[in-house]
This record gives structure tokens, C-alpha cells and sequence, in this order.
């Protein structure tokens, strides 16, 4: 049985995971918890002696003995020089795992957080690299594409301030699509119908020859 932890380090503007393995005392204390759970030792009744533990779990006696005093710890189990190892309480042995196996929980959530975050942002960056092709492609064929970008900022005076992209229904009413928005240094890809129109925004859209002139006169109605 091998159980890991995932300590997570800020690493370059993210998190960063390194597996570190569980203390083999920790999953032998672990497992034991399981068994007393499943009614292998009853409450009241002797645990194998430590010898016996370390022949069946392949570990030393001392590594043994810090499995038990984890569990004496945390009230599992009770040791006496005269009574040796006994089972004392199974709600300890549950409250045991199910802290352990919240902290995994945990571990995982935040493993797969960090995974999106990585994805989103290569995602992010290959879109971006398609944009500077779209714009240097037009540029150096803007006599045979039909499609242009373009870049508009928004006035201060625009009736557009306030409002949403679907909201006023912008590539109905100008037959362009936006792809991105330029707000102060930060570029927004694909900025979707919620996006609301803020005044110095750089707005950069797709459309055909006509469309600067019909974006311009709509934002400046």
C-alpha cells in the first residue's frame, strides 16, 4: 500500500506539485485503523505483538512501535507494558482515516486545479500566437483576404459604455466578431457576449472591407 502527500510549491506565477511518499509507519498505521474498522480486532481485544506486526508488515520493530504510538495518540488504541497493544475505541479508528482521507481529497482538488490552470494557460498562449498569424497574414495578403482585422477603442463618449456585447447585439448590427479585447496590458481572448464595454478599451474584431466604417459610426452613435 503506498500513500503519497502533494506539497505544492510557487513556482514562475503557479503552483507546482512534488509527490512526497507517506511514512511507511503512517500507512502501517493506517491500515491497522482500516482493520480494527472492519471488525478484524474487536474493541477490548490484543493486537499481534510487534514482532509479530513487523513479520507481516516486512518492517522493523521500531517502525512498528511509532505505527502504535500514532495510534495510541490518536486514541485508537490503548498500550500498557502488562496488556501489551489493545483495541480501544473503532469511532477513533473512522475519525482517523477520514482525516487522512480528506487531506488526499484535498490534495487532489488542488492537483487538478493546477492541471486546468496549465491548460488554460497554453490554450491562452496558442491563441494568442493564432491572432499575431491572423494580423501578419492580413497584412501581408490584405489585397486578397476578405476578412480583416481591426482595432477600435471606445470612447469616452460612446453610447456602448456600460453595456454588454450581446446586450447591444454588436455582430448583428455591425457583421463583425470580436476576438479580443486590449484592456490597459492585459489582452482578454475570446471575450464572449458578457463582456461589457468599458471606455479605452482596444477592441480587435474580424469583419469584411466595410466593416471599420460600420463599427465606428455604431460605436459613435
Amino acid at each position: 500500500m503506498v500513500m503519497a502527500d502533494v506539497l505544492y510549491k510557487y513556482n514562475g506565477g503557479r503552483f507546482m506539485e512534488e509527490d512526497i511518499v507517506k511514512p511507511v509507519y503512517q500507512q502501517i498505521a493506517i491500515d491497522l485503523a482500516n482493520r480494527i474498522t472492519r471488525g478484524e480486532f474487536k474493541i477490548g481485544t490484543k493486537l499481534h505483538g510487534r514482532s509479530t506486526l513487523a513479520g507481516q508488515y516486512n518492517v522493523s520493530p521500531e517502525t512498528i512501535r511509532r505505527a502504535v504510538t500514532l495510534l495510541d495518540d490518536m486514541n485508537i488504541v490503548d498500550v500498557s507494558h502488562g496488556k501489551g497493544i489493545m483495541v480501544k475505541s473503532i469511532d477513533s479508528a473512522f475519525k482517523f482515516i477520514e482525516k487522512f482521507r480528506s487531506h488526499d481529497s484535498m490534495n487532489s482538488l488542488k492537483k487538478s486545479i493546477n492541471s486546468v490552470i496549465e491548460r488554460k494557460g497554453k490554450l491562452d498562449e496558442e491563441l494568442t500566437a493564432y491572432i499575431d498569424k491572423l494580423i501578419d497574414s492580413t497584412e501581408r495578403f490584405k489585397n486578397s483576404n476578405p476578412f480583416a482585422p481591426m482595432e477600435i477603442e471606445i470612447p469616452k463618449n460612446s453610447k456602448l459604455i456600460g453595456k454588454t456585447i450581446g446586450e447591444v447585439n454588436f455582430w448583428q448590427n455591425t457583421g463583425t466578431t470580436i476576438i479580443g479585447i486590449r484592456r490597459n496590458k492585459t489582452l482578454i481572448l475570446s471575450p464572449g457576449p458578457y463582456a461589457a464595454f468599458i471606455e479605452g478599451d482596444v477592441y480587435i474584431m474580424i469583419g469584411d472591407e466595410n466593416s471599420y466604417e460600420r463599427v465606428k459610426n455604431y460605436i459613435n452613435e
